[in-house]
């Protein structure tokens, strides 16, 4: 055999090592990219847990608001006119406390905002007798007059109005009412408002007037 023939053989043996070689090397980074993808997360699943955990820590407010109106009001200043809302807003716990707001600002969001403080800062404590009230009551606010009405158990609240969502978020689930005089739910939320506060258990009336309670109902 020549001398060129083995050089030739020798330099086919040399390629096809360093083939070799390079296509073991390429396998090897291939398993340690997989290795690498499979032990760090995606950005989405990062994120994902991060949602988790930060809906999980927000606990749930046992307070509760309804917008009951948002009008437009307008001041009439040396300028001209002066454009702004206002939002009537009810706050309740549906465990006895129940509030009013009222306020005004340039923005509806702010103006709803301002009414929840007002509602939260006016709270009343309303004594409930079962599911009911204890006795019937009149509330008066300006023109609006509103009637409160005890109810048997199944009634639900039989009212409309800016009357039910007040009753509804003082945790009243059977009552009568009737809405009569003026229309606005400002006044309307007020005399029923303004009945609530007046309400007194008959344990009360009882001690008051040196009675017990089975003196005080017969």
């Amino acid at each position: 055999m020549s001398d060129e023939i083995k050089e030739e053989v020798v330099a086919e043996e040399t390629v096809v090592e360093e083939t070799a070689s390079e296509e073991t090397a390429t396998e090897k980074e291939e398993d340690v990219t997989e290795e690498v993808v499979t032990k760090l997360p995606s950005k989405k699943q990062r994120n994902r847990k991060k949602n988790v955990e930060t809906s999980e820590a927000k606990p749930e407010s046992e307070w509760k608001e309804q917008v009951v109106q948002i009008s437009r009001v307008t001041k009439v200043v040396k300028g001209g006119k002066k454009l702004s809302f206002r939002a009537v807003v009810i706050v309740g716990n549906q465990k006895g406390q129940v509030g009013v707001g009222c306020a005004k600002a340039a923005e509806v969001i702010i103006a709803i905002q301002k009414a929840i403080a007002d509602g939260r800062k006016n709270l009343i404590t309303v004594p409930i007798f079962k599911t009911t009230i204890p006795h019937p009551i009149v509330g008066r606010s300006g023109a609006g007059k509103v009637m409160l009405r005890p109810a048997s158990q199944g009634t639900g609240i039989i009212a409309g109005g800016a009357v039910r969502p007040v009753l509804e978020l003082a945790g009243i689930e059977n009552i009568l009412t009737k809405s009569q005089g003026s229309k606005s739910p400002l006044n309307a939320a007020y005399a029923t408002i303004d009945a609530l506060k007046s309400l007194r258990m008959f344990s009360d009336v009882a001690k008051k007037r040196g009675l017990s309670m089975a003196e005080l109902l017969n």
